[in-house]
Formats: structure tokens, C-alpha cells, sequence
């Protein structure tokens, strides 16, 4: 399963400028990377996306998961079931419904306009993942609070969110590797000279594979590599001290 990255990998580093042929061992194509205006401004852009998205998301999706859980009100079952329906909806149909949306309303493409199409589905995901988090939280130690004294907003920032940080850390981690690797809902929602590093990496591919593309997808999936361990070794430790 991981051969073909193994491949790609290996040939990052060929010396000639044609992927099936194996000419020595070089860094030129990784150094190009760093020279190139486009390829910088295409890293800028999902950098400045990701971290947007995942920010709003971040704020949004825990307000999100502590209200399904902790309160009951009209239409909860249904508004459960569309908050987190992005993550069943196929990406090629949100897709094409924030577009129709944003033409509906004559919005203008810009990178604002994929930031607020990412926040759909990280704040689905980073929901999901502090809904989990606050399903094996102790729920005595924010009835000890409020006996103690303290009202409800200083239980919920002083003993509540400590204990979820872990799973909103981890949510956050897992929403920005989904919007770093977005493709499909960028390649619609993306306006003039706003291109993301997957849809730049998809433009350079109709040319054929060289070298360079490789170093790039090479880079982007080591990048992603590392947020995802980040994130699982955060989950991981959050469980354990839930656990003790």
C-alpha cells in the first residue's frame, strides 16, 4: 500500500529531469522548490486556509459538541444529524453546492471563499473528535465545581475545557491536514491567483511528472505525516491521563 510513496520518494531525488530513469542522487529539485515564486505563494495559501479554517473551526465545533451534550432543545436529534453531514457527503457534492451557493449569491472567488468552504467540514471534524473527548470526561467534577462556588461559564473554563484541550488539540490537528490535502472543494471555490499546493501540484501534473512534482508531493505528505503523529501522540496522552 505504501509502495507507490516509497516510489515517489526515492525518484524525488533523481538527477534527471525524467522520472524512469535513474541518474544519480541530487537535491536540485527540493532547492528549486524554495526558489520558485509560484510554489511559495501556492504553500502561503494553504497555510494562511488551513490555519483559518481551523481556527474558526476550532471555536465553533467545541461550543458545538458541549451543546449537543449538555443541553436539550427542539430539533437537537436533526440538527445533530446535519451538523455532521459533511463527513458523509461526497467532497465533488459540497463541492458543487458551495459553488452554486457563492454564485447564488454573487460572491466573488477568492481564498476567503475556500477558507469558508473548509470550515464546513473541519468544523465537522474537530465536532466530532471534542464530542468523543467529552464523552469520557467525569462529569461529577463540574457538579463539584458548581458546588464549590463557581458558576457555570468558570466550571466550563477552569475544569471542563482543561480536559478537553487534548481532544481540541487533536481535532484541530486532524481538520488542518484534511484542509492542507483538499483538492476538490479548493479546485471549485478558488479564485483568481489563490491556488492551494494540491491544486498547483494538479496543474503542473498535465505537463507530465518531473522531478520537482515529485519533491513536492514528497514534502506535502511528510508534512502531513507529522500532524497526523502529532495529533494521534496528543489523543493518546489524553486518554491515558482520563484514564488515571
Amino acid at each position: 500500500m505504501y509502495l507507490p510513496i516509497v516510489v515517489l520518494g526515492f525518484y524525488s531525488f533523481n538527477k534527471s529531469p525524467y522520472s524512469a530513469t535513474w541518474q544519480g542522487f541530487t537535491l536540485e529539485w527540493y532547492q528549486e522548490l524554495f526558489s520558485e515564486d509560484r510554489i511559495l505563494s501556492a504553500v502561503n495559501h494553504s497555510l494562511l486556509i488551513a490555519f483559518s479554517a481551523v481556527t474558526v473551526s476550532a471555536v465553533l465545533g467545541t461550543l458545538m459538541a458541549v451543546g449537543l451534550a449538555r443541553y436539550n432543545f427542539p430539533g437537537k436529534t436533526l440538527y445533530r444529524s446535519i451538523s455532521y453531514l459533511p463527513l458523509l457527503v461526497p467532497d465533488i457534492a459540497l463541492a458543487v453546492a458551495t459553488l452554486v451557493c457563492l454564485a447564488a449569491f454573487a460572491i466573488p472567488l477568492s481564498i476567503w471563499t475556500i477558507v469558508a468552504a473548509h470550515i464546513v467540514f473541519c468544523l465537522s471534524y474537530i465536532g466530532l473528535v471534542v464530542s468523543a473527548r467529552l464523552n469520557n470526561l467525569n462529569p461529577h467534577l463540574e457538579e463539584a465545581a458548581l458546588d464549590l462556588g463557581a458558576t457555570p461559564i468558570q466550571a466550563f473554563f477552569q475544569v471542563v475545557l482543561p480536559q478537553l484541550m487534548p481532544g481540541i488539540v487533536s481535532g484541530c490537528l486532524l481538520a488542518f491536514i484534511l484542509s492542507l490535502d483538499d483538492f476538490i472543494i479548493s479546485s471549485f471555490t478558488a479564485g483568481s491567483g489563490s491556488n492551494t499546493l494540491p491544486v498547483e501540484i494538479f496543474s503542473r501534473i498535465r505537463t507530465g511528472v518531473k522531478p520537482d512534482i515529485n519533491a513536492l508531493s514528497v514534502m506535502l505528505i511528510s508534512i502531513t505525516a507529522t500532524v497526523a503523529i502529532i495529533a494521534e501522540l496528543i489523543r493518546a496522552s489524553g486518554d491515558n491521563q482520563n484514564s488515571l
